[in-house]
């Protein structure tokens, strides 16, 4: 399941990557009129997909490991955007509450995702 997840995040990353950048789905870099996003904001969308997908191609180990830091940095960003409120992350990134609410959720989706069991039989050993 991890390494589906993880090409699916690719793609959607990618696709929310690219969108950023089109005019008519962002005015006035409001993505959907909900999620405030500039260039340095698309890129790190871009990024993400990128390494999403080489994680899921690459397996399951992989696609754990990418789910268990991507959480851990997507929780740190949210904390970071609920003390920043409506403004720029780091001073390039841009952000308001509902980039940091869905940033919340990204998290804890990628940490259960990362840290839940692989469903593979244990082995024992005689």
């Amino acid at each position: 399941m991890a390494k589906t997840l993880a090409l699916l995040f690719g793609v959607v990353f990618l696709l929310i990557g690219i969108l950023g950048f089109v005019p008519s789905v962002t005015p006035n870099e409001m993505l959907l009129n909900i999620f405030h996003v500039n260039a340095a904001h698309n890129a790190v969308h871009l990024l993400t997909g990128v390494v999403a997908l080489l994680a899921g191609i690459a397996g399951v180990g992989a696609s754990k490991i990418f789910f268990k830091i991507f959480g851990v940095v997507y929780g740190l960003v949210a904390v970071l955007g609920f003390v920043v409120g409506d403004g720029m992350l780091l001073g390039f990134i841009s952000n308001n509450m509902a980039d940091t609410w869905l940033h919340v959720g990204i998290a804890v989706v990628s940490l259960i995702v990362g840290f839940a069991p692989s469903g593979e039989a244990a082995r024992t050993t005689a």
